[in-house]
């Protein structure tokens, strides 16, 4: 069989953009080549900086034939219905069409159509043009003399030129010369750009690969891989060093180089008073270098590991020198940026409102950044205000966390008025991914406690599935109240997760909140959490003079500019439609109407007159809170599920157990894992399968409209099996129900467990739909009450098995 080597050589590709190209590449190729009738047995692709290559082994020579037929119109349709046949099918005359007949509809016309095989050679040469010319790179350039017509070929790269080699592995290849903008496919490559930039001529993939390897070209991004780490650890320890490795900067480097040196460069010991996370980031972003670290320790060395593209004739020297320069000047840089960050900002006196508001001392680095933070009044979001606000929020939803969690709330306040201070740090600026990492260092610097210091880096994790879980009560308090605040005020402005969306990373939120609360053992009541968390966001949004803008606009119906800006910020308004907009304010009134009323001193004023009033408002504004809440908990209650199917929990089990208001989710776990263990047992496999029975004959009962008693009739309970079983339901329910109230859900199984032997003895003794009307509604109401008996743990009939 055939085989087909492709390589579209180019300028350097972006590394972050080989690795996918390549596959798209053979994606592409492949699907079409099987669209038009070909199969192969395998298909490899590889990348390097300047190329991308793909190796089809096995494929078949040619297509083979295809005849079909296509169904006609009737043999006494009008002509212009058969000249629309003719043309469909391409027939030149309908003497060319075969007749059929059919009993019902009458004779009508047939076209056989019959499409030769093509070439492999040919279908290569008719489909790569397309695939190059409309390739899905993330962003392309045109280049040359063709860039300037209509439609001129656009590659991530200018394209220098295509390989396209085909035939078997015993005779000579042919080339398949397509072309596209003026570059012909042929069997010319080229090695390195400076060790071998002279033609190459290739045949197959075997003498590619070979001759690349002579040309200073490693083809296999793995192999390049393997020979940086190889190298880059053996270099560090013949130096008495370890290596720092990082997986992301490996793939990086790998993508830049075609031929790696590993090479070793110093700065001085100086820069290692930074923070070793800002060295490591320095490093690795601007010069695309690994730091080392002394043996057998954490703490880094002033070596680095550079990779080169060249075998210097210096043995790297001057590369070493060059790449030293540039480290030495972005450390220099970064030790400006921690150093600034300790000083006090020159602007203190502007400080003093947003000092007060947030209780922080300006002698303090830390605190000036977060008071410069709220003064500036920098946007979290246009339609949730500022990182101030949001602190107000976080700040006010801690304090009623703590109550749960157990932390100290002096703590909890001053980590969560300091959570985001760093935002406003010269590091963070520079690094991003280091927010909350420096403002740790910069709390213990200036003397907080290693609890707030601690939070004040957690309250972001996790950030994955497999990134830590903060343990520390404090760091739990703060990272549940941001990760809260988060959902709730994303969910009021209607930017909730849609399919694969999630641009504010909601799905990331809810699942930290759910692995914080079931790996810390936390019990949080989440129903009542979110909605008091929408009133927080209610209550921190809007000033007094934005009070009045809005009670203005309502009464006077009065709408001007600062109206139109006031409301269109607004978490509660989603629609410029004016009744929607006059609901949506109506209920921000009512709240703030709601909070004034309920701080009013008793004896100012006649609480009784006012008593109906607040009473109203609040069921109104409880309502939509309510509603919104129950919103957030079915998201959360989605996460979970996912979360537990990840964890090896079946589906069906967490069905069971899951009810639209259960908002406790460590609860729900321990439900979970119970039911697991008792319905594997062999008592759980028959107790299933007697309730399965029960609930399904009396769900088809209930929706025959058939009688069934309400409640059980104990006069009419004529059979030993029957009477048995009422007094094991009761019996089980009073211990299931004594069980689940102490949350001891073995327990439950264990007393539920009981109904086992009743319930099968009662299936085979007897006849639930007993002529007398009377006694089959009390046997009915029997199986109601296993229903409601097994209810109190989970709903068994959704459990399969």
């Amino acid at each position: 069989m055939p085989d087909l080597l492709l390589e579209l050589r180019s300028e350097e590709i972006p590394a972050r953009m080989q690795r996918k190209a390549a596959g798209d590449l053979r994606k592409l190729l492949t699907d079409a080549l099987v669209e038009a009738g070909l199969t192969y047995e395998g298909a490899r692709e590889y990348w390097t900086p300047r190329r991308l290559t793909l190796d089809i082994r096995g494929l078949t020579a040619r297509s083979a034939e295809v005849r079909e037929e296509k169904k006609g119109p009737s043999t006494s349709a009008p002509q212009q219905a058969i000249d629309g046949f003719l043309r469909g099918a391409g027939l030149t005359s309908i003497d060319q069409a075969e007749t059929r007949s059919d009993p019902k509809k009458g004779d009508f016309y047939v076209a056989i159509l019959s499409r030769p095989g093509r070439s492999a050679e040919e279908i290569v040469s008719d489909v790569m043009p397309g695939i190059i010319r409309n390739f899905p790179w993330p962003k392309s350039m045109r280049s040359g003399v063709a860039s300037s017509r209509p439609g001129s070929l656009r590659w991530v790269r200018p394209l220098q030129s295509i390989v396209c080699m085909f035939g078997v592995e015993h005779e000579e290849p042919v080339v398949i010369p397509f072309e596209i903008d003026g570059i012909t496919a042929s069997n010319l490559t080229y090695g390195h750009r400076f060790h071998a930039p002279e033609a190459i001529t290739v045949k197959r993939f075997s003498d590619y690969v070979s001759k690349l390897e002579k040309a200073k070209v490693v083809l296999d991004a793995e192999r390049r891989k393997e020979i940086i780490l190889s190298d880059a650890r053996n270099i560090t320890f013949a130096s008495g060093l370890d290596l720092v490795e990082d997986e992301g900067l490996l793939e990086e480097v790998s993508g830049l180089v075609e031929y790696p040196h590993v090479l070793m460069g110093t700065f001085e010991e100086d820069y290692l008073k930074i923070p070793g996370e800002i060295i490591r980031l320095t490093i690795k972003t601007n010069q695309k270098c690994f730091v080392t670290r002394i043996h057998g320790s954490e703490e880094l060395s002033n070596h680095f590991i550079l990779i080169s593209n060249i075998e210097a004739k210096d043995g790297g020297a001057e590369i070493i020198h060059g790449n030293g320069k540039v480290v030495r000047a972005r450390l220099s840089d970064a030790a400006h940026f921690y150093k600034r960050d300790q000083r006090d900002l020159p602007d203190l006196d502007t400080l003093a409102a947003s000092a007060a508001k947030f209780g922080l001392d300006l002698k303090k680095p830390l605190d000036q950044r977060m008071a410069k933070l709220d003064h500036l009044n920098v946007t979290f979001h246009a339609k949730l205000g500022s990182q101030g606000g949001r602190v107000e929020r976080i700040r006010a939803l801690a304090a009623e966390l703590a109550k749960i969690t157990g932390a100290d709330p002096i703590m909890v306040d001053r980590a969560a008025v300091l959570a985001k201070a760093d935002l406003r740090t010269e590091a963070v600026g520079e690094f991003p991914e280091l927010q909350g990492l420096m403002g740790r260092k910069y709390a213990l610097l200036q003397g907080e406690d290693a609890s707030v210091a601690a939070a004040i880096e957690e309250h972001w994790k996790p950030n994955g599935p497999s990134d830590r879980v903060p343990s520390d009560p404090v760091s739990v308090t703060i990272a549940l109240a941001d990760k809260l605040d988060t959902l709730v005020g994303f969910w009021a402005i209607d930017e909730k997760p849609t399919g694969s969306k999630d641009p504010y990373a909601l799905r990331r939120a809810a699942l930290g909140v759910i692995r914080i609360l079931l790996e810390n053992g936390i019990r949080l009541p989440l129903l009542s959490i979110a909605a008091k968390s929408c009133e927080t966001l209610l209550s921190k949004f809007f000033g007094p003079d934005e009070w009045a803008i809005l009670e203005d606009f309502l009464e006077n119906n009065r709408w001007n500019k600062t109206t139109e800006e006031l409301i269109a910020r607004s978490p509660w308004i989603t629609s410029f439609d004016g009744s929607k907009i006059k609901e949506s304010v109506e209920l921000i009134l009512i709240y703030r109407d709601v909070t004034d009323l309920a701080n009013i001193e008793k004896d100012d004023i006649d609480w009784s007159e006012l008593s109906e009033q607040i009473s109203e408002k609040k069921s109104k504004l409880d309502a939509v809170l309510f509603s919104l809440s129950s919103q957030i908990l079915a998201f959360f209650h989605d996460r979970l599920k996912v979360y537990l199917r990840d964890n090896g929990q079946r589906h069906d089990i967490v069905d069971a157990v899951l009810t639209p208001d259960a908002d406790d989710l460590l609860t729900i776990v321990r439900r979970a894992q119970a039911l697991t263990a008792f319905i594997t047992s062999e008592d759980g496999k028959n107790l299933l399968a007697g309730t399965k029975r029960a609930t399904q004959l009396l769900a088809a009962e209930e929706k025959k409209g058939t009688r069934i008693a309400d409640r059980i009739d104990l006069s009419l309970l004529t059979l030993p099996a029957e009477k048995a079983l009422h007094s094991a339901i009761v019996q089980a329910s009073q211990g299931a129900a004594e069980a689940v109230a102490s949350e001891n859900f073995e327990g439950a199984m264990e007393a539920l467990s009981k109904l086992r032997g009743p319930v099968d003895t009662f299936f085979n003794d007897v006849l639930v739909n007993d002529d007398n009307a009377d006694i089959r509604a009390n046997r009915l109401a029997l199986l109601s009450a296993i229903r409601s008996a097994t209810g109190t743990v989970a709903d068994f009939s959704k459990i399969s098995g």
